[in-house]
Order: C-alpha cells, then structure tokens, then sequence
C-alpha cells in the first residue's frame, strides 16, 4: 500500500496563509488557498482536485499551472512530488467556430 493512500494519515488541520490569495490557475482562477483547503479536505490526488477545482481544466488543459498545483499538494501532503500521480495530459485546445467545419466551397462542374 502506497504512503499516499492511507487517507486516515494526519496531515494536520488547515491553517490560512498570507498568499493563500495568489491565483494559481489563470484560466480557471483557482487560488493557492483552494488548492490548499482541498487538500485538507481529503482530495490527495491531482485528478480530485482538478475534478474539484477546475485547475487543469481551462484552455492551457494544465500546461501553465500544473506543476505548481503539484508543488502545493505535494507540500500540504509533505511528501515528494515525485509520489504524486499527475493527472492526464491533453494537448491545449481553443474554441472552434462551425463555420470552419463546414464545406463552404463552392463545388462546380468539370
């Protein structure tokens, strides 16, 4: 059994910080303070959180905030980043319009 799955593991009662307010997430606006008292909450896996938070899951899909969000965890946890799962990759996304699906060309004879 892996350290990390013994959630009955006493990390200690959450206790507010001065840059809990420090937004983590740019595209979810998620706060070091969330992340934190999510984590004293019980999610210990980076998949609860971003399921949780949202963090991860805004256009950059983690590319800027995941390993941060990592950090936290891994600190509020006291353990090893490394221990930690990382949630799954996807590549960035952008929003795409209909009207770029669509055959918009005119088809003529030959």
């Amino acid at each position: 059994m892996s350290e990390l799955s013994n959630r009955s593991k006493d990390i200690g009662e959450f206790v507010p910080m001065p840059d809990d307010d420090m937004i983590v997430c740019r595209c979810e606006e998620v706060t070091k303070g969330e992340i934190r008292k999510a984590v004293h909450e019980g999610l210990w896996t980076i998949a609860e959180i971003r399921r949780y938070l949202r963090c991860g899951m805004g256009l950059c899909q983690g590319q800027t905030c995941a390993k941060l969000v990592k950090g936290i965890v891994a600190r509020e946890l006291k353990c090893s980043p490394a221990l930690l799962e990382p949630a799954t990759s996807r590549a960035p996304m952008r929003p795409t319009e209909m009207h770029v699906f669509a055959d918009e060309t005119e088809e003529t004879d030959l």
